[in-house]
């Protein structure tokens, strides 16, 4: 059904009922967009999802028939960019799907116009080459990760709200006071970044509003 709906919207689809037969695909295949479910035969989405993250940056959606927060914030932290809980309406899936290729397209490249590369206290972001380095040093982030990044960046001195970062990534409503997809990546950041909520350097919790990078 899935694969049905997404090439009624003429997406080119690689379907697999396995963990082995999917990753045998990823390491010779280039794709642009992974749909995983967490319950396989033999592993788990959220296997597939961390050796996808050794070696590539797409979009990766989770499918799930659980829904407890702690399989959710796994999922995130695993370098999932985006998961649906089960049963979901595949309309909704296919939004998805085209809001995290949105996402990805737009924040591969520069605007119209820029020079493609921000600087901020030697953090160093290259929107073309979609390539982060801090202090020199690279740093290995998901596309959610690289685009909360970029625009917070491009917001310095302003708060920027968790609705509107949802927002400006996914492009949808799915957005809820409880969702906290957006509190687990900047976790995830964070850590990557060697900055803690406590004593930011660069991410600022600005409690009850949002986040911020001070100019």
């Amino acid at each position: 059904m899935v694969e049905l709906y997404l090439q009624n919207e003429n997406y080119t689809v690689f379907k697999y009922y396995t963990a082995h037969e999917a990753l045998e695909r990823i390491v010779r295949e280039e794709f642009d967009l992974a749909v995983l479910d967490i319950m396989l035969p033999d592993s788990t989405g959220l296997a597939i999802c961390q050796k996808i993250r050794e070696k590539h940056t797409y979009p990766v959606i989770m499918l799930t028939a659980k829904d407890a927060e702690t399989d959710k914030i796994t999922g995130l932290t695993l370098g999932a960019d985006d998961y649906i809980t089960k049963p979901f309406r595949p309309l909704e899936l296919v939004a998805r799907v085209k809001a995290q290729l949105r996402r990805y397209k737009k924040y591969s490249g520069g605007a119209p116009g820029d020079s493609g590369v921000i600087v901020h206290s030697g953090l160093v972001i290259n929107v073309n080459t979609r390539e982060v380095l801090l202090n020199e040093k690279p740093l290995s982030l998901t596309p959610t990760e690289f685009s909360i990044l970029r625009i917070l960046c491009e917001h310095k001195g302003t708060v920027v709200s968790a609705e509107k970062l949802f927002h400006k990534i996914w492009g949808d409503e799915y957005f809820t006071k409880s969702n906290n997809t957006i509190t687990v990546h900047i976790r995830h950041l964070r850590e990557k970044m060697g900055d803690t909520p406590d004593n930011p350097r660069y991410i600022k919790t600005v409690w009850g509003v949002g986040y911020k990078i001070e100019k």
